[in-house]
């Protein structure tokens, strides 16, 4: 069993600007199969935004995609872990903050993403959870 982040981590996470457009970040999410990206300037993380970010926070509120900027609407990332903190560390953290998914940093840059789905399949890979965040996504 895993004991550490790096080990369920998704590394490589994709990063947008804060100018970047919804539009474009919903066409790159669609294409790259993901939920959600990270907000970076530079190699310095300025939030997270989800697909439900931008229908809540956005097209919900009469926004425009094309206009609004991913940074306009992007979660603060001020809630992070380290690629070699235990699993433990993980679930406390979203427990404590109410959040699905954890941008993975080390040395100040963005290494990964650990989602409650990756700790599910690691802890209990027979929970529904578990078998759900496992599945191949929907086309």
């Amino acid at each position: 069993m895993a004991r550490k982040i790096r080990e369920i981590m998704t590394g490589s996470p994709v990063c947008v600007s804060p100018d970047v457009d919804l539009g474009q970040v919903a066409r790159r999410m669609r294409d790259e199969n993901i939920g959600d990206v990270l907000v970076t300037d530079g190699d310095t993380l300025r939030g997270v935004v989800t697909d439900r970010d931008l229908v809540v926070r956005c097209m919900a509120e009469g926004g425009d995609p094309s206009s609004t900027r991913v940074g306009d609407i992007a979660s603060s990332a001020d809630v992070t872990v380290g690629p070699d903190d235990d699993l433990g560390t993980a679930v406390h953290l979203m427990r404590e903050k109410s959040v699905r998914r954890l941008p993975v940093v080390e040395n100040g840059k963005p290494v990964g993403i650990v989602s409650i789905g990756d700790l599910a399949i690691e802890r209990d890979e027979k929970s529904a959870l578990a078998d759900i965040s496992a599945a191949s996504p929907n086309r």
